[in-house]
């Protein structure tokens, strides 16, 4: 009972990966456990797949593109022009940035928004630069879950091609954990359904585990010291819901309540299961995806979204919204 399976999968690990599964300021999530495993003298790296208009030379050095689509990206970025810096969506060179005002020197590894086939490339790039043994995809949100046949999936094209992409790396341990449990109410997503996959991943052993941050854990307060300070420095436009949402949550809200103007117009669901990360082995989640195999292929994002509505029209099987019953 005091061992959790997803840390004893960790164990063994030296080099690990935390990516941000769905873009944006998905890897924001993984900042808890990436402070947790920096206790343990685990090699941490973060990446993201980003939503950002990434910089081409002469406004970055060329080294810092790992590939075409893959840029490594540092606190001196745009170091001798930030006048439109608060103005820019890049939340993950705001990261780096307030890494460096602690004190550290944490770069992230952005991958542009493409395809699997890109996407492949880019994370085999990433395991042997950095010797990885270990790669885990973080979720802000739990429609990763969404195998394609359920009322709504959310936004599935960024978290369904990283899950496709990384279940075909040679690495030892791969895996998935989400963070945010009813947010994505925001995105339509049922979350009895989301219930219903978990309950599939423990019949085929796919579940490691959850477990619940508190906002009395240091590596809890820090992710909440850089989501304040990095709101603070963006645009309002910009400020994370899922992040926002998390924070909400750890400090005992619930319901409908808005942190930011962003959801005025809408209705949330702010719980204390927000809080919980939960755990799998990412063969098994994909595995259960219903059009896996179309997603392989597939070269930019275009495709991607093309892939997923002509699987969404041809699906017979639909289902319907379903309540968690008590």
């Amino acid at each position: 009972m005091l061992q959790l399976p997803f840390f004893d999968e960790l164990h063994s690990a030296k080099n690990i990966l935390l990516a941000g599964a769905g873009g944006g300021f998905d890897i924001f999530c993984g900042l808890p456990l990436y402070f947790a495993l920096n206790t343990i003298n685990k090699n941490v790296y973060l990446a993201n797949l980003s939503f950002s208009m990434l910089p081409q030379p002469p406004k970055v050095a060329p080294e810092n593109w790992l590939t075409p689509d893959l840029l490594k990206v540092t606190a001196d970025l745009f170091a001798n022009d930030t006048r439109w810096l608060s103005a820019m969506y890049f939340p993950e060179l705001h990261l780096t940035k307030w890494f460096a005002e602690q004190g550290w020197n944490v770069p992230i590894y952005c991958f542009e928004n493409t395809g699997v086939k890109p996407l492949v490339t880019n994370y085999e790039t990433l395991v042997k630069t950095l010797d990885l043994d270990t790669v885990i995809l973080v979720d802000g949100g739990t429609d990763s879950l969404m195998r394609g046949d359920e009322v709504g999936l959310g936004t599935p094209f960024e978290d369904i091609s990283s899950i496709t992409a990384v279940h075909q790396l040679t690495v030892k341990r791969k895996m998935l954990v989400c963070l945010g449990f009813g947010v994505d109410y925001f995105h339509g997503v049922c979350h009895a359904q989301f219930l219903e996959a978990v309950a599939e991943l423990i019949r085929s052993q796919g579940y490691l585990g959850m477990f619940s941050l508190m906002q009395e854990m240091p590596e809890v307060q820090l992710y909440q010291s850089a989501c304040q300070d990095i709101f603070q420095n963006m645009s309002e436009r910009y400020t994370s819901i899922v992040s926002s949402s998390i924070l909400s949550a750890l400090a005992g809200h619930y319901g409908d309540y808005h942190a930011t103007r962003r959801t005025a117009y809408s209705r949330l669901w702010i719980n204390p299961l927000m809080s919980v990360y939960w755990c799998f082995k990412l063969e098994q989640v994909a595995k259960r995806i219903l059009y896996l195999e179309e997603m392989k292929p597939t070269e930019t994002h275009q495709e991607v979204i093309k892939v997923v509505n002509q699987f969404r029209s041809k699906c017979l099987g639909i289902r319907k919204w379903e309540a968690i019953s008590v």
